[in-house]
């Protein structure tokens, strides 16, 4: 057992030992366990609940179907789910490699039972569990609120870009190469297994993207009228390149609404946009702008998306960025080894880790190209910075630097900063492009 490990991390580690999960007490009062098959339906309309939202039985038979129950964790008062979290088992793309994540998800606490130490409590087993299983090395979720999950060591490490486009002024610049293909739309059976590969291949060089199996897809493309905020169902608008390869698809919807003063505000509402090639996106966003009677388009996008490039009016593209998906380093090191780095580095780094204190400690951390290690170290540090931190700057968006501006890394070998924000920067910025994977509370 490591040294320094609070009375709940060995009280809960012997009952693991024991087979016995999640036997210990939150409290005097809540106990944490798995749900059960015949108590999941109570504990998802709770967890629902503390977002403000119904479920249909509908909508809970499909999340039974996907959700893995030896994942979950509820906390309990008497025999009454309180709180919970879960995991969906998910792989995600990261700078040069796929990597297994635990996709963190299902977070709440009931109205009655706030800030009583649910949360922590919860968060604290889930991340214990992963870490003395030997599980996935980095877990991710989207936090509805972004104040949350920084004290358990999360980082902000994408961002989304809500862009609302005015189409009146969206032409395209002279000279624009459309590529000669054609866009067909088609019914969601036709679609979805060619949405699927193309998918997959703009994933594959597409940081955050998550990995979808079928259950992922059913839950993205679920389409009941109560959850389409008044829009009509998704259309499913497919790109060809001149050879009937398909290479790109939009989903979207469209919202016939007014505002109070009788003005149209109808909008294109993109879904999802996935481009293999500069012929397909140009051609999609052609079609987009396209659309009859509607006046606007709302996508939320990368923060580095072409869009405004391709237009002779950039303002056409009106956004506002948000943070979008947090990184949480379970394990510092098989972590930092997994992913590949911009230039090659040799820096020791110093991280403090208060919420899972087994990553304390330095760590030195040798790249070159597809050579990466990360082994504790005693050597002095280069870097000082916590595990969120880490996580923030983990998949290439948010830079070390930025941080350091903010005092939230100190630099102790002058230079270290530099090279180490270079290496850790990945060529675009990451986006995750969201569906069925990590709501949290």
């Amino acid at each position: 057992m490591q040294s320094g490990k609070s009375d709940l991390f060995r009280d809960n580690s012997i009952a693991s030992r024991l087979d016995v999960r999640y036997t210990g007490a939150v409290t005097d009062s809540y106990l944490l366990r798995p749900v059960t098959d015949d108590e999941f339906a109570v504990w998802a309309r709770m967890i629902a609940n503390t977002y403000g939202s119904d479920r249909s039985d509908e909508e809970l038979a499909r999340e039974r179907a996907a959700i893995e129950l030896d994942r979950t964790i509820a906390a309990f008062d008497g025999g009454m789910p309180v709180g919970g979290t879960a995991i969906y088992t998910r792989s995600l793309t990261v700078p040069g490699a796929g990597l297994p994540v635990a996709g963190v998800t299902w977070v709440g606490v009931a109205p009655t039972h706030r800030r009583r130490g649910i949360l922590t409590s919860l968060t604290r087993r889930q991340l214990t569990d992963l870490h003395e299983s030997g599980g996935e090395s980095i877990a991710v979720l989207r936090p509805s609120e972004a104040a949350i999950y920084g004290r358990f060591g999360y980082g902000p490490a994408t961002r989304g870009n809500r862009l609302r486009c005015e189409k009146r002024s969206m032409s395209f610049r002279p000279g624009t190469d459309f590529g000669g293909g054609g866009i067909q739309l088609l019914d969601r059976h036709t679609a979805r297994p060619v949405i699927e590969k193309v998918y997959d291949r703009v994933r594959e060089d597409s940081i955050a993207w998550p990995g979808r199996a079928e259950r992922a897809w059913n839950s993205r493309l679920a389409d009941e009228p109560r959850s389409r905020g008044g829009a009509t169902s998704l259309r499913y608008a497919v790109h060809r390149d001149p050879g009937g390869d398909a290479t790109g698809y939009a989903l979207y919807r469209i919202n016939d609404t007014s505002d109070a003063a009788g003005n149209d505000t109808s909008a294109v509402q993109i879904v999802e946009l996935a481009a293999a090639t500069q012929h397909a996106y140009a051609t999609l966003w052609r079609f987009l702008a396209g659309i009859d009677l509607v006046p606007w388009i709302e996508y939320e996008a990368a923060v580095d998306e072409p869009l405004p490039h391709l237009l002779t009016e950039p303002r056409a593209v009106r956004s506002t960025v948000v943070d979008r998906l947090w990184v949480r380093l379970v394990d510092v090191g098989r972590a930092l080894a997994a992913r590949r780095y911009s230039t090659p580095l040799d820096v020791v780094l110093d991280v403090q880790d208060d919420f899972c204190p087994w990553n304390t400690g330095r760590y030195r951390l040798q790249t070159e190209g597809d050579a990466v290690v990360c082994e504790r170290t005693k050597a002095p540090a280069d870097l000082r910075l916590t595990a969120a931190e880490l996580g923030a700057a983990f998949l290439g968006g948010t830079t070390l630097a930025s941080l350091a501006a903010a005092g939230l890394v100190r630099e102790v070998r002058p230079g270290a900063l530099a090279r180490t924000t270079r290496a850790f920067r990945a060529d675009r910025e990451p986006f995750y492009p969201g569906g069925w994977a990590f709501p949290a509370y």
